[in-house]
């Protein structure tokens, strides 16, 4: 019967549940779920449906609050506001929560996925980065519209919503950006690195050769030097702009302080620095083990392995290899590692990462992921092989949105012992 149905612009009254991963809370309705964006568990809103794939499931956008929840506040973006109905801004999730409530709908997520995914029942609790939930993020791309006006795309849309400010960017970062005119359909990605320098690249589809072959994209830089220039850890980072670095101001030294202590390599010893990118952790590991010990780098970017080998030259203890982690890992003569740190993309390591890592038995893991359920997967996946999930941190770094980074510490789980302790 549901698979019929066709929801799509009905509005529903509804008594809002849980929040799940995703920037949503959960609500049933006639049998249905409803994921609900822009509401809070507790709430009783007028939802109204945005997309129902005609299965058991559809997704919704309050626009109207009957009960409110405590946490509930205006939200400081007008593009957030509930009177603009659908035409709402997808890059923010909770700008209708306070900072404590955003925190505390994260660490649920987190748990959920841990105990879901993993089994595992942890309490998690989200810290606060310095800086506040406003002017944090460094990084930024916008989409330009019809008509030449960069602006930002609705949830799960492919329209364009003309801004002239983003509030959660950091101070200046659109100036000169927002109030121009740019091709229609570019994208644009703004960085403001830790100089003050604005770097803005443009990028457009190159016209199609071929019936059936894709154009390829065309990047132009139209402002700034295109390499950025970061510090931490106690160092000074060149990049390309264009390059992974964290978009939180405080994020790259928090996060460097946390795998330092979690690693502890011992002097002399051995690490892995899997994803590593420019070398942020690498820096920290290699200061732990020491010149007479060793660091592999491995990281698939060439460009970004190019930037690390220039960044870290003056520690010799640091080797490089780039490739895909799980193809530089089955070259069996890479020494065995006493820590392994692992920093992969949003998807998570996977199993075959996971099996080769602990084929070689490393006393510590590190694993630094900015997605819980491919954190829970991962920490499942280490757990079929012998090793449990020792201390986990969780830290807001992306306030206002419904991502939050985690950093687990795993080891080897000592005969006798559950995974769990």
């Amino acid at each position: 019967m549901t698979g019929k149905l066709d929801w799509t612009g009905k509005r529903l009254k509804l008594d809002v549940g849980p929040v799940a991963h995703g920037g949503h809370c959960v609500a049933r309705h006639e049998g249905r779920v409803v994921f609900v964006r822009h509401a809070l568990p507790g709430e009783v809103v007028l939802a109204e449906v945005t997309e129902d794939p005609g299965k058991g499931f559809c997704r919704a956008d309050a626009v109207e609050v009957f009960t409110a929840a405590e946490g509930r506040v205006q939200p400081p973006c007008p593009l957030a506001d509930m009177s603009r109905g659908r035409d709402r801004c997808g890059g923010c999730d909770w700008q209708h929560a306070d900072p404590v409530t955003q925190r505390e709908l994260k660490a649920a997520v987190v748990r959920e996925q841990l105990q879901r995914i993993a089994g595992l029942d942890r309490e998690v609790v989200v810290r606060e980065l310095p800086g506040g939930p406003l002017r944090w993020r460094t990084r930024v791309r916008l989409a330009v519209d019809r008509v030449g006006r960069p602006g930002f795309h609705p949830h799960r849309s492919h329209r364009v919503l003309p801004v002239a400010d983003c509030p959660i960017t950091v101070p200046g970062a659109l100036d000169g950006v927002t109030d121009r005119e740019w091709p229609s359909g570019a994208e644009l990605e703004v960085v403001a690195d830790g100089q003050g320098e604005v770097h803005v690249a443009q990028r457009e589809k190159a016209p199609q050769r071929r019936r059936g072959k894709r154009g390829a994209v065309i990047s132009t830089q139209v402002e700034g030097s295109g390499v950025a220039r970061e510090q931490a850890a106690g160092r000074n980072w060149e990049l390309a702009a264009d390059g992974f670095w964290q978009v939180h101001p405080a994020a790259a030294d928090t996060f460097a302080e946390t795998v330092r202590r979690m690693a502890a390599v011992p002097g002399g010893g051995v690490a892995w620095d899997l994803y590593g990118g420019v070398g942020l952790f690498a820096a920290v590991l290699a200061e732990q083990t020491g010149p007479a010990g060793s660091v592999l780098v491995v990281e698939s970017s060439r460009r970004a392995t190019e930037d690390a080998v220039a960044n870290l030259r003056d520690l010799p203890q640091v080797s490089f290899r780039a490739g895909a982690v799980e193809d530089v890992l089955a070259d069996e003569s890479l020494p065995r590692p006493d820590v392994a740190v692992l920093d992969p993309p949003r998807k998570g390591a996977g199993r075959a990462v996971v099996e080769a890592v602990c084929a070689r038995r490393p006393a510590r893991v590190v694993h630094v992921a900015c997605d819980p359920a491919a954190l829970a997967r991962d920490v499942g996946l280490f757990a079929e092989h012998g090793y449990r999930l020792a201390e986990l941190e969780a830290f807001d770094a992306f306030p206002m949105t419904h991502h939050v980074e985690c950093i687990a510490l795993l080891e080897p789980v000592a005969p006798g012992r559950s995974r769990e302790a």
